[in-house]
């Protein structure tokens, strides 16, 4: 039987989650249904990050990410705390190697200063030392107020707290969407299993927004295109090697923060992530291909623009992906006495970027409105650390949009 709702959030990622909890926190009468098609909330980019609560370090000063950003971490941190899930205010090092990295290693102290981000200091290599034994670098920004959760944690909790008002709202999984069906006053949700009668549809797709998107019958000139980050653990050898949080200096042309060393806040410490192109959207593996995944990606001229622009780097983190010797040279920029046995290898995850027809990476948030719809395309890192913030930003619009009472 076809069920009705005031609003249709697709997509239970962290950000869809923090969203329909917003909403229904503002709107305690308001009647919110969430569809995840896989069978637990926060499957995909929200369970397979690092972990890391952002300080807004790196972002450019008033964008919406720096903004959010920092907003939104202080907002994490105290939720957290009201909810008890486990975190940890450890702090990170970001560690320059290079003298040609000093000047974008002082952009990103002075990003830091102008976008509110407390506990920022530039450092010494002497102070490196004193925090990092094993790390050596010619100079350094500490972060006091970086972090480590489990962002999978943080989602279930949004998606219990929707679950438990009043209203009738929930959070369904296993509900894959395969269709919608437009009426004049509002719009069916066809699942492989229900249809759902919502007014409104909100879509936060994730790897999957654009398909979704245009499923809904908006125009976006936008594409999804994945990109896998291949992790190593520490063996119990290296783990003496790593105390905190060590990142390098980024390479500017980028949006990605290059391989580092993260602590985790279930155990253990991560190296990594590279960033090589996925010929599967979903495949969680150095081998994964998907016909229409790939067909599609190169079907797209931003595609080869991006590759046209980008192609001497993404060969070299192809490198890192199948040669073990490669990623711990990367390492050892960081940490020079890391041997081969104190690193194995460990998981992946996928990384949804927006590219445009251009071949430029969409470099802050993106939503498409039309109609009855509300469409988040891009919601790029980070997304995870703000997700209360971008959360309350959707809601906000569409409760604008929708004229929501």
């Amino acid at each position: 039987m076809e069920q009705n709702y005031d609003v249709i959030v697709v997509g239970g990622g962290i950000v869809g989650l923090a969203t329909a909890y917003k909403l229904t926190q503002q709107l305690p009468n308001l009647k919110l249904l969430v569809l995840e098609k896989e069978k637990e909330v926060a499957m995909h980019q929200t369970s397979h990050n690092s972990g890391v609560i952002h300080s807004g370090l790196y972002y450019k000063p008033g964008s919406y990410k720096a903004i959010n950003c920092v907003k939104g971490r202080r907002e994490l941190v105290q939720f957290a705390k009201d909810y008890k899930i486990a975190h940890d205010i450890c702090g990170k090092i970001v560690v320059a190697t290079d003298e040609s990295e000093l000047p974008h290693m002082q952009k990103v102290y002075n990003n830091g200063i102008a976008n509110g981000v407390e506990g920022v200091e530039l450092i010494t290599t002497a102070q490196i030392k004193e925090i990092e034994p094993h790390c050596t670098g010619i100079a350094g920004i500490r972060v006091a107020c970086t972090g480590i959760i489990d962002y999978g944690d943080v989602a279930k909790m949004y998606a219990t707290l929707v679950n438990s008002g009043n209203s009738g709202s929930k959070v369904l999984t296993s509900q894959k969407v395969i269709g919608f069906e437009k009426s004049s006053n509002g719009t069916t949700v066809i699942t492989e299993k229900d249809n759902f009668f919502a007014k409104y549809i909100i879509t936060t797709s994730g790897l999957q927004a654009d398909r979704i998107t245009k499923k809904e019958g908006t125009k976006t000139d936008s594409a999804i295109v994945g990109f896998r980050g291949d992790y190593y653990d520490l063996t119990q050898k290296g783990l003496s090697k790593v105390k905190h949080l060590i990142y390098p200096v980024p390479n500017p042309k980028f949006p990605f923060l290059g391989v580092h060393f993260t602590r985790m806040i279930k155990g253990g410490v991560e190296c990594g992530p590279n960033a090589v192109f996925v010929f599967d959207r979903e495949g969680y593996s150095r081998t994964a291909f998907s016909l229409k995944d790939t067909a599609e990606a190169f079907g797209y001229k931003g595609t080869w623009k991006f590759f046209a622009k980008h192609w001497r780097f993404g060969l070299d983190e192809y490198r890192g992906a199948f040669s073990k010797p490669y990623f711990l040279k990367r390492l050892r920029k960081l940490i020079p006495d890391l041997q081969m046995d104190d690193i194995v290898e460990a998981r992946c995850g996928i990384r949804a970027m927006a590219l445009g027809p251009d071949g430029e990476m969409l470099d802050d948030f993106k939503i498409e409105k039309s109609g009855n719809a509300l469409h988040v395309i891009n919601s790029p890192s980070p997304a995870a650390t703000a997700s209360l913030a971008y959360g309350g930003e959707i809601a906000r619009m569409a409760t604008e949009h929708f004229n929501l009472k």
